[in-house]
């Protein structure tokens, strides 16, 4: 009877065991030098490695992960998709305190799902440099089908704060090199001269579908993969990741049509389309066919169709999926200014678009004249299980995704990340969101910690997604049960966009404090401390008639900027503002400021006289408050006075694209004085340049950007 007992302890130890797995990971993260363009650029490597190594758990298990930053600043990781305790989050002074530089944090959870995930860093802009990784939960019963990981994403040799300040200056670079400036001489050369000029009325830039030119697009870390040498005839499943910081892909096989079985690491009755477009931090489960003894082409190309990165699954002659024709950038701007009213709102004019099955960027695809493709949309969705919420209060949200492409901020209803407060949800509550998108941009809506549905059609059978892309004009519905406690991020996923405002907390409160930020002091304004950050430009043209430097520093809502004109005979002339803008479309600006000016007679232009003596008539130094506001055809207006109650009125453009790298900027006010000039861009930082001013006269140079 004892030898019976203890054996059957000792089975039921080994069985608790078993059905709690711990799973231990340790994960070294530091810096490191890469070279996936021609040129080496630093990156941030997990054991070595860029992307992180796998994560591989099976539904029941314990993860306990051991992170070690032994780089000298912060890190954090944050396990996306996952639902896990709110401490184990890894949101920086929001779920928990970053990991410090050379210490370790242990993540310990347990493992409650299976499916496709991936992990990645959610300090500043390290995700971009190469913090991320693919997490995959394997179901408790194993699948026979073969596997094989797809994490795709993208690479600048840039330093991503570089992207994001080039982003916030509206600096055109990103464009000139992916050829899609839409300049003047471009519209007057297609016939869409008209279209230009109407889309620049209503103040909108150049239609584009990223805003990020990339140095590379990469499949598990490399440009181009040998997947498995599978048989003729074998199906595969193959678990696909958009691990980008900002960039769509679609998907396209050559070997045979995609078979969809699961998204967001949740299960979906299977669908089968000829390509699909995967968002940011998306997953999905696609099954695919090797007809014959061949090599075939799984190619994941940029939404904007500059690069694409593959893997090739078989053996053999390869055979090559489509490539996509270049995008028809005019025919999306004339659709774009259909839709866009003068006030800056869409006007979807009464079609109600939902859950991707009206693609308004179908008239930029040549591809779509050729015959029917059947693409992937939301509506196709339909969870094999019944995914309706319990009964309980519902709290209903209605999120305007908002933005403004000319200083690069993004929001909802029209207010950044900083300026709000958390959204309090009681616990049990079911909370529905209601989300419309007035931009002209598709955001990839990301909700930590838990699962929504989406209102697709599919009523009981609603799939369930932790990432919701909403593209321009739509309207779609989410909703989840608040079962979870503590401070959950909903954010826009495309990094750039995140960091610049489009974000909110969820907090459903706990009678327990979470312990890894309550002794925090100021965390939430720590946590909101990069979308204030502040961004500094310079623009300095050295030419034979002077010296002429811009510089400007800013944040969301705070500008400072000067300007100086030196010749070389001791004239000079520097006007300086502090200004604050007051609308949401961030067109309008008040400031107070300063002009001073001393002009050496021998230096004017339009004077034929000799000496350097000043010409106390032409020379000033007074205060001066003032309104700028941004007139269509992106026309800046100047309203001044200053102490000694003489006004100002002056008018201006810049950076008026007349080719893809001329541009023509020109001022002139009620002073008459005037300035013309011209810029011939090289590379990102110079420019030859050529300029007539009032005062100075005609010169040319060499015009260093910043």
């Amino acid at each position: 009877m004892r030898n019976l007992l203890f054996f059957i302890l000792i089975f039921s130890a080994n069985s608790f065991v078993n059905a709690q797995k711990l799973v231990r990971y340790d994960l070294f993260v530091n810096d490191t030098t890469v070279n996936y363009s021609g040129k080496s650029a630093k990156a941030i490597a997990v054991n070595g490695q860029i992307p992180a190594p796998t994560l591989i758990f099976t539904e029941g298990d314990t993860a306990e992960i051991y992170v070690h930053n032994l780089m000298n600043r912060t890190t954090s990781i944050h396990w996306h998709g996952l639902i896990l305790p709110n401490d184990q989050d890894g949101v920086p002074f929001l779920t928990y305190a970053p990991i410090k530089a050379h210490a370790t944090f242990k993540y310990k959870f347990p493992i409650v799902q299976n499916g496709t995930y991936w992990y990645h860093a959610h300090t500043e802009l390290q995700e971009q440099s190469g913090l991320y990784g693919a997490l995959i939960i394997n179901k408790k019963q194993a699948d026979t089908l073969p596997q094989f990981t797809v994490l795709l994403s993208d690479w600048t040799n840039e330093k991503p704060k570089e992207v994001l300040r080039s982003l916030k200056q509206a600096n055109d670079w990103y464009g000139i090199k992916k050829g899609s400036t839409q300049n003047y001489g471009e519209a007057i050369v297609k016939g869409f001269f008209k279209t230009k000029v109407e889309n620049e009325w209503k103040r909108m830039f150049a239609m584009d579908v990223s805003d990020v030119y990339y140095d590379a697009m990469l499949t598990n870390g490399v440009k181009e993969q040998t997947g498995p040498k599978l048989k003729p005839g074998e199906k595969v499943k193959l678990r696909v990741i958009n691990g980008s910081s900002s960039t769509y892909f679609w998907l396209q096989y050559a070997g045979s049509k995609l078979t969809v079985v699961a998204n967001d690491g949740q299960d979906v009755v299977p669908v089968v389309v000829n390509r699909m477009l995967i968002a940011v931090a998306e997953t999905y489960d696609v099954i695919v066919t090797v007809p014959d003894d061949r090599s075939y082409e799984f190619k994941a190309t940029a939404e904007d169709r500059t690069k694409s990165t593959s893997i090739w699954l078989g053996d053999g002659m390869k055979i090559f999926a489509p490539t996509l024709p270049t995008l028809k950038y005019f025919e999306g701007m004339k659709m774009m200014n259909s839709m866009m009213k003068f006030n800056g709102k869409m006007d979807a004019m009464g079609m109600q678009m939902s859950n991707q099955q009206m693609d308004m960027n179908t008239v930029m695809y040549s591809e779509m004249e050729s015959g029917e493709l059947v693409t992937l949309n939301y509506a196709m969705l339909r969870s094999p299980n019944n995914t309706s919420l319990p009964k309980a209060p519902t709290k209903i949200l209605n999120f305007t995704l908002t933005g403004n492409m000319n200083r690069y901020q993004w929001s909802i209803n029209n207010t950044t990340l900083g300026d709000t407060s958390k959204i309090l949800i009681h616990k049990g509550e079911n909370v529905r969101v209601i989300l419309n998108n007035q931009t002209m941009m598709r955001h990839p809506m990301h909700l930590h910690g838990q699962f929504f549905r989406v209102l697709n059609g599919q009523g009981e059978y609603s799939p369930l997604k932790n990432v919701l892309d909403i593209m321009p004009m739509e309207t779609d519905t989410i909703e989840f049960a608040a079962n979870y406690t503590g401070d959950w991020f909903f954010h826009c996923h495309i990094l750039y966009h995140m960091m610049s405002g489009m974000g909110r907390v969820f907090s459903v409160p706990d009678s327990i404090p979470n312990k890894e930020v309550a002794g925090i002091k100021n965390s939430w304004y720590k946590f909101i401390k990069d979308e204030r950050m502040w961004h500094f430009s310079a623009y300095i043209a050295t030419q034979s008639n002077g010296v002429f430097p811009k510089l400007m520093l800013m944040n969301r809502h705070y500008v400072f900027d000067g300007m100086g004109m030196l010749n070389y005979m001791g004239s000079f002339e520097s006007e300086t503002h502090f200004a604050r803008y007051i609308d949401h479309r961030q067109f309008l600006k008040i400031y107070v400021g300063s002009d001073y000016r001393v002009l050496m007679q021998h230096s004017e232009a339009h004077l034929e006289m000799e000496g350097d003596t000043p010409n106390s008539a032409n020379n000033r130094g007074v205060a001066t408050v003032g309104i700028q506001y941004l007139l269509p055809l992106f026309i800046q207006t100047d309203l001044r006075i200053d102490h000694t109650g003489h006004v100002r009125f002056q008018i201006g453009r810049n950076d008026l694209a007349i080719t893809n790298r001329l541009r023509l900027d020109a001022v002139w006010n009620t002073d008459y004085e005037y300035e013309i000039a011209l810029r011939y861009i090289l590379i990102k930082r110079l420019s030859l340049s050529a300029n007539f001013d009032s005062h100075f006269g005609a010169g040319g140079g060499i015009t260093f950007t910043y």
